[in-house]
């Protein structure tokens, strides 16, 4: 039917930060709270940086200065500064930047002049200040409109740009930054610009062997089959080497942009790998088996790189520009010729890899019995799965609401009863465990297909064969704040660590925080997550509210735990931090040692609940400073 006042009045122009600010999820991705580490304000902080890195690759300014506080950012480079005539027009003019006509930025990732203009417009304030010969010009903005235009005036300071920004509060709800997320993101760039020095709240980061630095930091030294390879080409750099774990793990990037999803270029060195392989040891070993355990950074530089979206995080380009080779055959020529020199220089190198493809030829060999009764098993539960209660939307799909696609993994029927009933059932799904899954540190893949819960885990998750086809963005594990639920937090954590790491390392996987209290008069109810929050809301509501602590998930109604599952959810990220895997499962998950008991009796805390039985209605069972002192996550 055809809208009745449909005329010149209809019809409306939105300027650049209206817009921007109407659909931030065209400029950032998705919004988030900080939780992910591709939610929308890091990045806004990529942004900023991304411009003072294309400073450095001309040549201008060796050392960027950052500060990340909660919700304050503040970065300060050494490059030539904007041109003070062109300040405002740089952070506020949509198509506005000076790399459009320079060959020198023609493999740079931000060529459309509107990742700086989108930190102005979702900021409630945004200053820019730039040095240039001994003037400056200051600016200051509130969501993209003016607040302060300075006079230029004299300076003493070195040339330079100098941003700092607030993102509003309104857009990006209960926001904070999480120094891990931001301390991989430094890494990643001084590991692709060796030379470049950036301090970062006080603490210097630096790289001098680039890719080769990066594996060396991600990867188990002690447990790599052979040392790093280490190829550097024009326009590509590879480092690569085999490990003990389960999986693959890769680190890939296009014009210094972290391709956390992958795209033609990472699926080209992935098939390159296998066919030089091939056709180095003249045998057509099984393409899983090559790259099982595989550890490896590939960085490329592309003319004109097309990404899938706005966050650059999956490279479509099919060519290395314009006029250039595919992806994939720049790719392959290079690794063909390169990786198979090294081999052929190197037989030691070439040894440890053959004894490693070997090794994953006979375990894959080794449970494909198992294999098949557990997976058609699992095909005639799918049927009637009780233990999953499926969502319409998956990650694997092309949906718009793909990215908020969560599998929530229960303790039990009670708790799993409460967030089906109160789900989002397009994207949200949940999984209940019949109780504490089993302690899976030390075991073989076998387990997974020989226990029929981690079966049908593994099914529902579709990672059998790598995250391509991942059914949920977030796997969230819920249980309760209490003794058992830590316990089943571990194990969970143990799973995904020793089976499926990528999960972890990817940032898909994390604990959902709950409310310990409930403080409510008859006006008002606000939900705590902590004693301060508690005390908090006492004070605001004053006069005697009344307190309800919980007990376990199971206690929350249906219609409460749609307040904590929604909009306002809170998420704790699983962060795999620099030790290594097998190191951090044998201390909390290995045998009892006196290291571990040390350790618990370090941290083991009694402490005086100052809430009056008379203001509780539930009691506590536990609060969940046991878990935060495993700093697993």
């Amino acid at each position: 039917m055809a809208e009745p006042n449909y005329n010149e009045d209809s019809i409306r122009s939105l300027d650049w930060k209206e817009h921007i600010r109407l659909r931030p999820g065209m400029y950032i991705g998705k919004l988030g709270d900080g939780s992910a580490q591709d939610d929308g304000i890091y990045v806004l902080l990529k942004e900023i940086v991304d411009n003072s890195i294309d400073e450095f690759v001309m040549g201008s300014g060796r050392t960027i200065e950052i500060t990340v506080s909660d919700q304050k950012v503040n970065v300060r480079d050494y490059g030539r500064g904007i041109p003070l005539g062109k300040v405002i027009d740089c952070v506020s003019k949509i198509n506005t930047g000076g790399k459009y006509d320079s060959k020198a930025f023609q493999k740079s990732v931000g060529l459309n002049g509107v990742g700086t203009k989108a930190v102005n417009a979702l900021s409630t304030n945004f200053v820019v200040q730039s040095y240039r010969d001994n003037k400056t010009k200051k600016v200051e903005f509130s969501k993209g409109e003016i607040v302060l235009d300075n006079a230029i005036i004299d300076t003493t300071q070195r040339n330079g740009t100098a941003i700092t920004f607030y993102p509003d509060e309104t857009i990006f709800r209960n926001y904070h930054y999480i120094p891990d997320f931001v301390e991989s993101m430094i890494w990643n760039y001084v590991f692709l610009n060796a030379g470049l020095t950036i301090n970062f709240n006080g603490q210097k980061y630096f790289s001098e062997r680039g890719l080769y630095d990066l594996l060396h930091k991600h990867a188990d030294v002690e447990s790599v089959r052979y040392p790093i390879i280490h190829l550097v080409g024009s326009d590509i750099e590879i480092a690569m080497t085999h490990g003990q774990q389960y999986g693959e793990d890769y680190h890939s990037f296009v014009n210094g942009q972290h391709t956390t999803q992958g795209g033609t270029h990472q699926a080209a060195f992935r098939e390159a790998v296998v066919k030089t392989i091939r056709e180095f040891y003249k045998k057509e070993y099984d393409a899983s088996d090559i790259r099982s355990s595989i550890i490896a950074a590939i960085s490329v530089r592309v003319q004109e790189p097309v990404f899938e979206s706005q966050t650059k995080t999956k490279l479509g380009s099919q060519n290395m520009g314009p006029d250039g080779p595919s992806v994939r055959t720049f790719i392959n020529d290079f690794v063909k010729k390169e990786l198979d020199d090294y081999l052929h220089k190197h037989s030691d190198v070439a040894d440890a890899l053959l004894k490693r493809i070997l090794q994953s030829e006979r375990e894959r060999k080794d449970i494909a019995g198992i294999k098949k009764l557990a997976n058609d098993r699992a095909k005639k539960a799918s049927l009637h799965n009780k233990k999953l209660r499926d969502c319409k939307i998956h990650f694997n799909s092309t949906h718009d609401k793909r990215y908020e696609t969560t599998l929530f993994i229960t303790e039990g029927d009670s708790a799993s009863g409460s967030i089906t009933k109160s789900r989002d059932v397009d994207c949200q799904a949940v999984f209940s465990l019949k109780g504490k899954p089993l302690n899976c540190y030390e075991l073989t893949k076998k387990v997974v297909y020989e226990n029929e819960e981690f079966n049908l885990l593994q099914h529902a998750l579709n990672i059998e064969d790598g995250l391509d086809g991942l059914h949920y963005n977030n796997i969230v594990i819920a249980t309760d704040a209490d003794v058992d639920g830590m316990h089943i937090r571990l194990l969970m954590m143990t799973f995904f660590l020793q089976f499926f790491p990528d999960l972890v390392r990817a940032g898909h996987v994390y604990i959902l925080q709950t409310p310990l209290f409930r403080v409510r008069n008859k006006k008002e109810t606000i939900y705590c997550y902590s004693d301060d929050e508690r005390k908090k809301a006492i004070e605001k509501l004053g006069n005697k509210p009344e307190i309800t602590r919980f007990k376990g998930l199971g206690e929350i109604s249906p219609d409460e735990f749609g307040l904590f599952i929604g909009k306002d959810i809170r998420l704790d990220p699983v962060i795999l931090k620099d030790q290594t895997i097998k190191n951090l499962l044998e201390y909390y998950m290995g045998k009892n040692t006196p290291d571990r008991q040390q350790h618990i009796i370090r941290n083991l805390r009694i402490e005086k609940d100052e809430v009056s039985e008379d203001e509780i209605k539930a009691e506590p069972v536990v609060d969940d400073e046991a878990e935060n002192n495993l700093d697993v996550a």
